[in-house]
């Protein structure tokens, strides 16, 4: 054998042997937060977790301890989960003390353990919130979004034959902002990594993606006034810590709060029976 192919044997072999460490299975220890009920007290437990490839995701690595914990008759750990595809908002919990984990822009069911090393501690514990009553173990009560949602109204458009897609001019810039805002997926990252657990970010997206088009307009004034006020009935004030925009798994900006916070002093002085006669 030549040279030349003895060198891209050695090569060859070097990168399974690499192939082979990186796909290896890791032992991940995991402390977890065990509360079987709001009135009851919780503690943390811990668990030894071999056989973890790092092709799987965060959430499949709880459902094998979960698999282990029930074939040994003990209460597998509790925590929200439905699409698993960064869509829904329904996972979510903190890991290591970073809202959804260590990476950005990135919802728990899509994080994957390979993020992770061999013989890596990880501690996840449910969001730490006042708005967040906790349920069970990694589960928290979220409906306080559904109601900051439905304080905000409906947004008043024709019910008759489908209206042709570009009947009404949008501008290209306004209609990008609205699609960003409206990527919130609800997960609740925001509050839980907020010093002051407030959900600014989240009413603000579920706000200006209406406030931004011309089909919000009618109920605009009202909508920010209802949405922040209920907002403020169960959260904190936002003192621009940003920690929202770095939790949050879809990158939602804090210049959505300042549009907020900005329709939310022009709403205080709106004569509301006179809002017709001038757009905003």
């Amino acid at each position: 054998m030549s040279n030349a192919s003895t060198n891209n044997a050695s090569t060859n072999n070097a990168s399974t042997n690499n192939a082979s460490t990186n796909n290896a299975a890791m032992r991940i220890t995991l402390t977890v937060w065990r509360q079987p009920g709001p009135d009851v007290a919780g503690k943390f437990e811990t668990y030894d977790v071999p056989g973890v490839s790092p092709d799987m995701s965060f959430l499949e690595m709880l459902d094998i301890v979960n698999e282990r914990l029930m074939h040994d008759g003990k209460e597998p750990i509790a925590f929200d989960h439905d699409c698993r595809e960064g869509i829904c908002g329904a996972c979510g919990f903190m890991i290591n003390g970073q809202a959804h984990g260590p990476e950005r822009a990135t919802a728990t069911c899509q994080l994957h353990m390979r993020k992770f090393r061999d013989g890596d501690h990880l501690t996840i514990e449910p969001w730490r919130a006042a708005g967040f009553p906790l349920v069970k173990d990694l589960i928290v009560d979220r409906s306080t979004f559904d109601r900051i949602i439905e304080a905000g109204g409906y947004v008043g458009v024709g019910t008759g034959g489908a209206p042709d897609g570009n009947l009404i001019p949008i501008p290209k810039p306004v209609a990008d902002a609205a699609m960003d805002a409206a990527a919130c997926i609800g997960c609740g990252a925001c509050v839980a990594a907020c010093p002051n657990g407030a959900a600014q970010l989240f009413t603000s997206a579920k706000m200006q993606h209406l406030n931004l088009l011309p089909q919000g307009q009618a109920e605009r004034w009202d909508r920010t006034v209802s949405m922040v006020e209920t907002m403020e009935t169960y959260f904190g004030s936002c003192t621009n810590h940003r920690e929202c925009e770095a939790a949050c798994p879809k990158s939602i900006s804090i210049d959505f709060i300042a549009l907020m916070n900005k329709d939310y002093a022009k709403a205080q002085l709106k004569q509301r029976r006179l809002v017709g006669q001038s757009f905003p």
